[in-house]
């Protein structure tokens, strides 16, 4: 079980997807293999918003300074 840093609802690892920082942007983990911290996210564009609001990814993955979620994004929309 993981915790969704949007909506902090707890679900299974198999219904959230595995964010990493890398080069000061967010990139989607498929394999959840990345090394380095990780946040867990629903793959839904509330969910990305939410987390973005409350500058959710930064905490979770302990980075300071802005971090692009346009990769995420686009990942998410399309």
């Amino acid at each position: 079980m993981r915790t969704c840093v949007g909506c902090r609802s707890r679900a299974p690892r198999s219904s959230l997807l595995r964010v990493v920082a890398r080069d000061s942007q967010l990139v989607v983990d498929e394999r959840a293999r990345m090394p380095g911290r990780g946040a867990w996210l629903h793959p839904t564009s509330e969910c990305l918003e939410k987390a973005i609001r409350r500058r959710a990814f930064g905490r979770a993955l302990r980075v300071d300074g802005p971090l692009d979620t346009r990769p995420l994004e686009n990942r998410l929309n399309g």
